[in-house]
């Protein structure tokens, strides 16, 4: 059965590495797995060290215009399909994982009956894997459009700080707000130092958060981000990618 992990939290909290982590760390287990950017912002094909992506706001703007096209010679024309084939042209076949980017939001008109389309097929597509891990936008949007309907483990990336955990506690009520079908909600606090780790592990305890994990602020990261090295390539004793399998195990794998 298909295990489905969306990771969100604000900007700069290092959301989208700890996706590409876990993503490694879940591809080098052997699971079958499904990357699926869903930010706007299109950082995780860059972080995976994959370029130059197609996206499925590509194909949803070619079906809208399609749509609106008179087609007298063809007015039984198969959209589902259409757009179904479209979504698979899109999927990039990475080592150890596929790849697939939503992109950017739509532009002017009603996307309404291209999303209903997608998320029939969404939904086929998703079992074909073990795991999907959806790096997700900060905010809620995706989860109210609910392009992909179930959601089994939520985890939401706080840096260290006191406005880090209050931004999520504040995406545990949303999603309680939202007619969203998610199981459980967990917290990961990244780059964390000694200096402050107890005094994040009490205040999660204070919001009542469930927190899975604390990686450590990595030098090899940093090191790597600036050289434009794919996290996927990040050694197996880098203290990140050491906590990432503690998380990996929390999360029943």
């Amino acid at each position: 059965m298909t295990k489905v992990i969306a990771i969100t939290g604000k900007g700069g909290t290092g959301k989208t590495a700890v996706a590409a982590l876990l993503i490694r760390s879940l591809s080098k287990k052997g699971k079958f797995l499904l990357a699926v950017d869903a930010d706007a912002d299109t950082n995780l094909p860059e972080t995976l060290g994959c370029e130059d992506v197609k996206t499925i706001g590509d194909a949803k703007e070619y079906l809208q215009a399609e749509i609106t096209k008179p087609r007298p010679d063809n007015p039984d024309m198969n959209k589902e399909s259409v757009l179904k084939s479209k979504v698979y042209e899109i999927i990039e076949e990475m080592p150890g994982y596929d790849l697939l980017v939503m992109g950017r939001p739509e532009g002017s008109g009603c996307y309404c009956y291209v999303n209903n389309l997608l998320r029939g097929i969404m939904d086929k597509l998703i079992v074909n894997y073990d795991v999907v891990i959806i790096d997700a936008e900060a905010g809620l949007e995706h989860f109210s459009r609910k392009i992909i309907r179930d959601i089994d483990d939520l985890i939401v990336v706080t840096d260290a700080s006191r406005r880090g955990f209050r931004t999520a506690e504040r995406i545990h009520e949303l999603v309680d707000e939202l007619d969203s079908n998610v199981g459980k909600i967990h917290v990961i606090a990244n780059k964390v130092t000694d200096a402050n780790r107890e005094k994040l592990v009490k205040l999660a305890e204070d919001l009542k958060l469930n927190m899975i994990g604390m990686i450590p602020l990595d030098p090899k990261i940093e090191e790597m981000d600036i050289k434009g090295i794919p996290l996927f390539e990040i050694s197996d004793d880098s203290v990140a990618a050491i906590e990432i399998e503690s998380i990996v195990k929390e999360l029943g794998f």
